[in-house]
């Protein structure tokens, strides 16, 4: 039996899924997040999905915790960019803002987008979607 892919990926960027996943303890998003060899960065919006009410002080001192050990991903320009060329490309992305704007940041950024959602990504040619 083959690993799963994204155990072998250099560089990656987490959706909020992947985090949930780790919340509730799933070992597979464990060993994804102690894994020294993937440089794991996240994308603003997840960071604003994962703290939004409503959540516990408890709750949000340790998603806080967890993100201070990855590295963010600020709306740049560049993101922002690829943000209006997919909403250009893909009309439908309309309906999910939040997942476009993850898009745009793992195109802007050359990231692998490791999700547990992969259907809200199928059929964007500009990023790699490895599934969760």
């Amino acid at each position: 039996m083959s690993s799963p892919a994204w155990l072998n990926l250099p560089k990656a960027l987490a959706d909020t899924g992947v985090f949930i996943l780790w919340y509730r303890g799933e070992p597979n998003a464990k060993l994804f997040f102690r894994n020294p060899n993937i440089e794991i960065y996240y994308s603003r919006m997840t960071r604003k999905e994962l703290l939004r009410p409503p959540i516990s002080d408890a709750e949000r001192r340790r998603i806080l915790l967890m993100l201070g050990t990855l590295r963010q991903v600020n709306p740049d320009p560049a993101v922002t960019d690829a943000y209006a060329s997919l909403l250009l490309r893909y009309p439908n992305l309309q309906h999910h803002l939040a997942d476009t704007l993850i898009a745009a940041t793992a195109m802007a950024k050359n990231l692998p987008l490791v999700t547990t959602n992969v259907r809200h990504f199928k059929g964007i040619a500009e990023i790699e979607v490895v599934s969760f």
